[in-house]
Parts: C-alpha cells; sequence; structure tokens
C-alpha cells in the first residue's frame, strides 16, 4: 500500500442544509382553545352573578356560618357519618365473606340481604325503621318508641343501607386479586390470616379505596335526608333557623358552602390514600 493512500482523508459525509431539513409546526387547536375562552367566559359571568346578587345575602352567610346552631349540625353529620360508614363497612365486608363462602346457605343470605336493601330507597327505608313502633309496639317488654329515637333510627336504616354497598365493594376488591399469588402464598406454607394480611388486603385496597372513598363522600351528603325524621343534622339545624327567620336562600347557603368545605377535604385525603395503595403499581405516578 502506497503513501498516497495512507494519507487520503476519510470521507465525511454529506450534513444537509438547514435549510433542507423539514420543520415539525405543532398543530393549531384553534376551536379548542376558542371553546376554553368561552368556558372560561361562561364560568366568570356565572360567578359574577353569584357574588353580585344581593339575594343570596352573603353577610347573613357570615353571620351564621360559625354559629352555635350550625357547628352543632355538622358536629353531628360527621358523627354520623363515621359512625355509619364503620358499621356500614363491618356489615358489608361480612356479608361479601359470606357470599364468597363456599356454603350455599351464606351465599344465598348475603345475596339477598344486598338484593333487598339495594333495592329499597334509603328514603323509605328511614320511614319504616321510624314508625316500626306500629309494627312492634314493644320489644323484650320495652315500648318501641323509647329505644328507637331519630338518631338510632338514622344509624340503622344509613349503616343498613351502606352496608350492602359495602359488601359489593369489598367482595369485587378481592376477586380482583390474581389467585395465583394466593394459591403461591399458600404453597409457601403462609397461614390463613397471614395470607390475608400479606396478600390479599394489600392488593385487594387498591380496588376498594375509590369506590369507598366516593361512597363516603356519598355518606356525608347522603345523611341530610335524615333531616326528614328530625335528626338535627346541618340541613335540620339551618332549617330550623330559616323557620324563624325566614332567610331561605342564605341559610341553604350555609350548608352548602360547609358541605362543599368537607368534601373537598375528604377527596384530597381520598387522593392520598388512593396514591399510597397504588405504591407499585404501573398506573403510580
Amino acid at each position: 500500500m502506497s503513501s498516497d493512500t495512507l494519507a487520503q482523508p476519510a470521507a465525511v459525509p454529506d450534513v444537509p442544509d438547514e435549510a433542507d431539513v423539514p420543520r415539525i409546526v405543532p398543530q393549531r387547536r384553534l376551536g379548542q382553545w376558542a371553546a376554553a375562552v368561552a368556558v372560561l367566559a361562561l364560568l366568570g359571568l356565572a360567578v359574577d352573578s353569584v357574588l353580585r346578587n344581593d339575594a343570596f345575602q352573603w353577610d347573613v352567610v357570615a353571620a351564621y356560618f360559625t354559629s352555635d346552631a350550625v357547628l352543632r349540625g355538622l358536629w353531628l353529620t360527621l358523627w354520623l357519618t363515621a359512625v355509619v360508614m364503620v358499621l356500614g363497612f363491618a356489615l358489608g365486608t361480612l356479608l361479601a365473606a359470606f357470599r364468597l363462602s363456599a356454603n350455599p346457605v351464606l351465599r344465598a343470605v348475603s345475596w339477598g340481604y344486598v338484593w333487598l336493601f339495594r333495592s329499597i330507597p334509603i328514603l323509605v327505608q328511614l320511614l319504616l325503621w321510624f314508625n316500626i313502633g306500629a309494627l312492634y309496639p314493644r320489644i323484650l317488654g320495652v315500648r318501641t318508641v323509647d329505644l328507637f329515637g331519630p338518631v338510632t333510627v338514622a344509624i340503622i336504616g344509613l349503616t343498613l343501607h351502606e352496608a350492602a354497598y359495602a359488601a359489593e365493594v369489598v367482595r369485587g376488591g378481592i376477586l380482583s386479586v390474581d389467585r395465583g399469588q394466593i394459591e403461591a402464598a399458600q404453597a409457601l406454607g403462609l397461614g390463613r390470616w397471614r395470607r390475608w394480611r400479606r396478600i390479599v388486603l394489600p392488593q385487594a385496597m387498591r380496588s376498594i379505596v375509590p369506590p369507598a372513598g366516593n361512597m363516603l363522600i356519598g355518606t356525608l351528603k347522603g345523611t341530610s335526608i335524615v333531616s326528614v325524621i328530625a335528626v338535627q343534622d346541618l340541613l335540620y339545624s339551618v332549617q330550623l333557623v330559616y323557620h324563624r327567620t325566614y332567610q331561605v336562600i342564605p341559610l341553604l347557603m350555609v350548608a352548602t358552602v360547609w358541605y362543599t368545605v368537607v368534601t373537598s377535604v375528604l377527596g384530597v385525603g381520598q387522593y392520598y390514600v388512593e396514591r399510597h395503595y397504588a405504591r407499585g403499581s404501573e398506573h403510580t405516578r
């Protein structure tokens, strides 16, 4: 090989001129931006009409927002929601275990319970329990009206109704766990309790928490229905005030704002609980 050949430089690839490289132009979404502007304009008009409308009487809303009567009603609403959720999911978990049992009698009882209490509207259930004394004037020698006060009736009616839906939520969460993982845990010699605690529940909670959170918020709002049986929850408390002052709209706005605040806080809590149980899944961000 000659020295001329060795001295020959390597071929340099042709670099296209910058003018020859096609530019990527982002797609113009004029229709979407126009719709967004229109929606914001309408939203601004709606907010402005609410804030500037003297009929809302925002000064009255501010005066009653933290009044003793309203805060007592709010506390009863929160307490009733917590009690109903705990008892409802406790009974619902038992019903879900019955539904997944190999015993046909337990499965039939669970299915019948869920079918019955999901079929009857909650208002009808509350009124039936409130008038249970007409069917059973005495229970264990005690007058029924003395045993079942308005708050007790509210707890019983809401809990039985909640348990029917909680049973399906828990059952669906358990069924979402891959059967192969349970069989693998059995092959490793893990006991029933350890299998449920370490394998089944952590994975089932991913499916249970979202609907359970929605049920919690729905129960909080649904407690307002107990006002029909004179339970002094948040709604009934503001009703007592506006029946006396005739300031219906501002008092209803007091209840509306409180419900909005509490459900927003619960929504934030639900987000973080869902993120906790979603750790390790492919959808976690």
